[in-house]
């Protein structure tokens, strides 16, 4: 029977004394090939739900993704499209090219699975290279991938300021270097949650419910978005080499990233312990720091032009640490809501 809601329903019956059975739509049976006998796979979900599954073992063609490319491709479009399909999450991708493969194009492939998480070369011929997902069903926590990127961003920051004081250029390049970490993780709680979205089991796997993904996902993106700034401090030592830089200036710019960072860390902890009343603190703190950013920005434009530019990117890197840190606070609020609807409804 059809409900008002345009959903397909089904009566609950009784037989014997305490066994409750519901009748399977005969379309979905048939469009499967089962028959009686088969064995169907449940899983609930905090809301109530029941979702269904076949315990028929997916053919491998259903899984191979392939991708057709030019040769002469623009590299940096190559490797998006790439990460774009990684983010997809078929286990084999093979990505192709009409005729031979070039050098250039085959590099690309293999410079983006040394980056990734997972993608490891199965298979290369003349005209393509299979990719294969060794990392599977087992994942990484994304909690403990959400936190590992929030230390990695957090060091880069603070080399980030070391490098522009001291205008080492080989520390700057080291943080640039530890941006592609960040990246990939965050690529990987992208694919993770993907994967999640298409396949409750895989989210089964994850041991976190769909709103958990979600709030992890958006943290991811905002940590990735911190280190971004990280390295645009650092690629500012370019741009102050050669100059003196005020030493109280300075202090300045490195008391104000303690503070940012501070607020920072103090986010990541409320969106692991659920404290809405300090994340609310953290926002609190963070506002009156941008405010005091855009005093400081005043004082800054008044040197001499280089300097001024150099401290003013800076500055602003910063500001956008405690903003992000304010937004990471919204996403600990809204979490720790989020969980206490969720128990009440249950």
């Amino acid at each position: 029977m059809k409900t008002p809601g345009g959903l397909e329903g089904r009566r609950i019956q009784k037989t014997g004394g305490s066994t409750y059975i519901v009748s399977l739509p005969k379309t979905w049976v048939t469009a499967r090939g089962l028959r009686a006998g088969d064995l169907l796979l449940f899983s609930s979900h905090p809301d109530g739900s029941l979702t269904l599954y076949t315990e028929e073992t997916p053919r491998p063609e259903r899984h191979r993704r392939v991708v057709n490319l030019a040769n002469n491709m623009d590299r940096d479009h190559l490797f998006r499209l790439l990460v774009a399909e990684y983010i997809a999450g078929a286990p084999l991708l093979e990505v192709r090219t009409a005729g031979r493969m070039n050098a250039r194009t085959r590099e690309a492939i293999r410079e983006f699975a040394q980056r990734m998480i997972g993608p490891e070369i199965l298979e290369e011929t003349s005209e393509a290279v299979i990719l294969q997902d060794v990392l599977g069903g087992n994942p990484l926590p994304l909690p403990s991938v959400v936190r590992r990127m929030y230390h990695m961003a957090r060091a880069m920051q603070g080399d980030a300021i070391t490098a522009f004081e001291n205008q080492d250029e080989a520390i700057s390049e080291d943080v640039r270097e530890r941006d592609w970490e960040v990246d990939r993780l965050h690529w990987f709680v992208q694919k993770q949650v993907t994967s999640a979205l298409r396949d409750q089991r895989r989210l089964s796997g994850l041991g976190l419910t769909l709103l958990e993904c979600a709030t992890f996902l958006l943290a991811s993106r905002v940590l990735e978005r911190i280190a971004d700034h990280a390295v645009r401090i650092a690629e500012t030592t370019a741009l102050a080499k050669g100059s003196r830089l005020p030493s109280e200036t300075v202090e300045t710019l490195r008391k104000f990233s303690t503070d940012a960072l501070a607020g920072l860390e103090a986010a990541v902890e409320t969106l692991y312990s659920g404290d809405v009343p300090r994340a609310n603190e953290v926002l609190d703190e963070m506002g009156r720091l941008v405010r005091r950013g855009q005093e400081l920005l005043d004082n800054f434009l008044s040197r001499p032009g280089r300097i001024a530019v150099a401290l003013a990117y800076v500055l602003e890197s910063l500001e956008r640490t405690a903003l992000y840190a304010s937004d990471l606070a919204e996403i600990a609020i809204n979490h720790a809501v989020q969980i206490q609807t969720t128990a009440i409804a249950s």
